[in-house]
């Protein structure tokens, strides 16, 4: 199956795929145009087919650059607006962590070509089966290597579409696959057509019947409800980001989230705060302030979870927190911390070069993977803060034990860009991955409620102080995804490539470009 144009000049194929990349981000929130998640691939994976291993890493490094200098220019905000680096700087750095996630299509491309061409894959073989695969394996490496930024994989862009039935079974990475899969087969037809019009109909069912069991599974229930219902409220204390550090408003916030917190404790199960809704250290509060808040919850029979930052025994480590109090007292440490912003990689190197590598509290601690649930309300809870919900593999260590999810996140780095609207998009898959309503409490927004299929029933505007209450049902039970992870995706990937090597592709060897 031959699909490149060989006529077209080298600068209008990436001029090409530049804008088709600049357009995927719009396929997620909060657009939310999921058929261009599978729209915008066809370019490049059509390009991609008859290309030099050079060729394809430069095809993907152009839509790479599209991609990410669109999907993730919020960067720029959280280091000039509120790291305070100067906007040359901000800028500069902007573009060089765009350029560093475009090396990973263009990586990915170039070993798909070059593997292609040396194992001789069949062109048909190569565009159904391998070019999936390597797009689902450069999304899968860029979600851990270096600590892993999975942010715009395109499964998440399909929380809303038929697709999403098989969150439960095979999480975001599968998603991904599918959307690959689904741009490969409407390539195979319509390139197809023309030589091949019998075989190029068989896209056709496969597309209907990809798409139709998709609609099938969201009908399933893979859950069962955990005790009696929960009310729930979510304190978001819309406290401006620059004055974290300001004594006076720190002390005005932390009115701000008890007195919010005392007004609903009589009508709430449970209160959650945000990440940083603290950002004093708890023994500098325990007395004074924690104290007074744990026996009024108690008095009233509620919990609440919140985020502070703790210092160990030892007086030197430090991590960041939610911490329940009323029935339980306890803290659950953060896992997974941001590079940059809550630790420094190469410290020596890049402390002192901008304001934004010398941020207060950048050097936390990571807490240890197994930890104990949090217990609130009745119920064991598995806690995540901000970043850390993108991670559906770190989350399912807490399940099936948890029966709710609870993620507390400060989004106020990113201002009215399209990250707190992505971040909510990730939330809502977590729900549904793990068939758990999620709570996501917010600094500024968006805080919302999000039942076990992963829609939204309750959620806050940005930038104004809310206290939003609403009733939830604990889950209990156990998906495919939870029991199996991303081990089913990545079997599925070798079934894939394993299957293009298969004796059927070995009497037509491709000619190199």
């Amino acid at each position: 199956m031959h699909i490149a144009n060989s006529n077209s000049k080298p600068w209008q194929a990436h001029l090409l795929l530049l804008c088709s990349g600049a357009l995927l981000p719009l396929a997620f929130a909060p657009l939310a145009l999921w058929p261009l998640a599978i729209l915008a691939l066809l370019p490049l994976f059509a390009l991609w087919q008859q290309a030099s291993p050079r060729q394809a890493f430069a095809y993907g490094l152009a839509f790479g650059l599209g991609q990410f200098g669109v999907g993730v220019s919020w960067v720029y905000v959280a280091i000039h607006v509120y790291g305070q680096s100067p906007a040359i700087v901000a800028v500069l750095l902007t573009l060089l962590f765009v350029a560093v996630l475009a090396l990973v299509p263009a990586g990915f491309g170039y070993l798909a070509r070059a593997l292609a061409l040396r194992l001789s894959i069949r062109p048909s073989l190569h565009a159904l089966l391998w070019l999936p695969a390597f797009w689902t394996l450069a999304e899968w490496f860029r979600g851990w290597f270096l600590t892993g930024f999975p942010w715009l994989n395109l499964g998440y862009s399909q929380i809303d579409s038929p697709l999403a039935g098989y969150a439960p079974l095979l999480g975001a990475y599968g998603l991904s696959l599918l959307v690959a899969l689904s741009a490969a087969l409407l390539l195979w037809f319509w390139f197809g057509w023309r030589s091949r019009p019998r075989r190029a109909l068989l896209a056709l069912p496969l597309l209907l019947l990809l798409w139709g069991g998709g609609q099938a599974l969201q009908q399933l229930d893979w859950g069962q409800a955990a005790g009696e219902p929960l009310r729930v409220t979510l304190i978001q204390g819309n406290v401006p980001q620059i004055t974290r550090w300001d004594g006076e408003m720190i002390w005005k916030g932390l009115d701000r989230y008890a007195q919010l917190s005392y007004e609903h404790m009589d009508s709430s199960d449970l209160i959650i705060w945000p990440e940083n809704a603290v950002t004093m250290f708890y023994h500098r509060l325990a007395d004074d302030y924690f104290d007074a808040l744990a026996e009024a919850a108690r008095a009233s029979d509620t919990d609440i979870i919140m985020g502070v930052p703790l210092l160990d025994e030892d007086g030197v480590r430090y991590y960041t927190t939610m911490m329940s109090l009323g029935s339980q007292h306890a803290f659950y440490r953060k896992r997974h911390l941001v590079p940059f912003g809550e630790f420094m990689p190469l410290e020596d190197l890049l402390r002192g070069l901008t304001a934004f590598f010398d941020l207060p509290m950048s050097s936390f601690s990571r807490g240890e993977r197994w930890q104990p649930l949090l217990q609130a309300a009745g119920q064991p809870i598995a806690a995540s803060v901000c970043y850390e919900d993108a991670f559906g593999e770190e989350l399912i260590d807490f399940l099936p034990e948890a029966t709710l999810l609870v993620n507390g996140s400060n989004n106020a780095w990113y201002g009215n860009s399209m990250a707190p609207h992505q971040h909510l998009q990730i939330s809502r898959m977590r729900a549904l991955e793990t068939a758990r309503p999620m709570l996501r409490a917010t600094t500024n927004g968006i805080s919302a409620f999000i039942d076990p299929r992963g829609k939204v029933y309750a959620r806050s505007e940005q930038f104004v102080i809310a206290a939003l209450s609403d009733t939830v049902q604990p889950m209990q039970g156990i998906t495919p995804y939870v029991r199996l992870g991303n081990y089913a995706v990545l079997g599925l990937l070798a079934l894939m490539l394993l299957g293009a090597l298969l004796p059927w592709s070995w009497p037509a060897r491709q000619t190199r470009p």
